[in-house]
């Protein structure tokens, strides 16, 4: 288990971030949105009009260091490796 849930976890987070990515639809919506995460502003107009699909811009390091793995867990979301430390007291 220690192997198989940090890859099930990076796939878990990538996930989120595709539908993270998805649900703000509009180029005008992920421009406001990258900005409020801490994108600087050109880098942030370059992405919110890429014409990359989903899964690959969920990869991108624009969303990797804008929607971390903090603000994931800020936002109420549990990760396996998480969960699996704390019922087995592994540090």
């Amino acid at each position: 288990m220690k192997k198989l849930l940090p890859q099930v976890d990076e796939w878990y987070r990538r996930r989120l971030r595709m539908v993270i990515w998805k649900q703000w639809k509009r180029i005008r919506t992920r421009l406001r949105n990258l900005i409020k995460l801490g994108v600087a502003k050109y880098k942030a107009w370059d992405y919110a009009n890429t014409r990359k699909g989903y899964w690959r811009t969920a990869n991108s390091p624009i969303l990797n260091t804008s929607i971390t793995i903090e603000r994931l867990k800020q936002s109420g979301y549990i990760f396996f490796t998480d969960h699996y430390r704390k019922v087995n007291g592994v540090n």
